[in-house]
């Protein structure tokens, strides 16, 4: 029970802090990096603070305890087709291993939290 906390939160810290705050620093701190990302992959500027906004609302969604499971689940799912996405982009468009390889790990700790949230939530209802 206390190990599959730990594992929950141990991952879901690393998708708050990639998926939330780094995107969420860049806007408030330097928004000219706001788009480094999307530019050379030929999405419009507008584009990037979209996924700034529903990034920072999926990783609300998922760390919040008290947000229902079917919310959850969305919050889980636009973060992996989030990711996937981002796969594909860096595959066809610029081919850099390490661009590829990054949204891929990202989704795999994504995978955990998603693993591992319906267990702590089974162990949080009152007996």
């Amino acid at each position: 029970m206390k190990k599959n906390k730990i594992f929950f939160w141990v991952a879901t810290t690393i998708i708050i802090l990639w998926e939330g705050a780094m995107p969420l620093s860049a806007l408030i701190f330097s928004p000219e990096q706001v788009t480094i990302g999307t530019r050379p992959l030929g999405y419009p500027d507008y584009f990037a603070y979209a996924l700034i906004v529903c990034k920072i609302l999926g990783v609300l969604a998922i760390s919040y305890p008290k947000v229902s499971a079917k919310l959850k689940e969305w919050a889980y799912a636009g973060l992996t087709f989030n990711l996937i996405f981002a796969f594909i982009s860096h595959a066809c468009v610029d081919q850099n291993i390490g661009f590829m390889l990054m949204p891929l790990l990202v989704l795999g700790i994504l995978a955990v939290s998603y693993r591992f949230n319906p267990k702590i939530r089974c162990n949080d209802v009152p007996e």
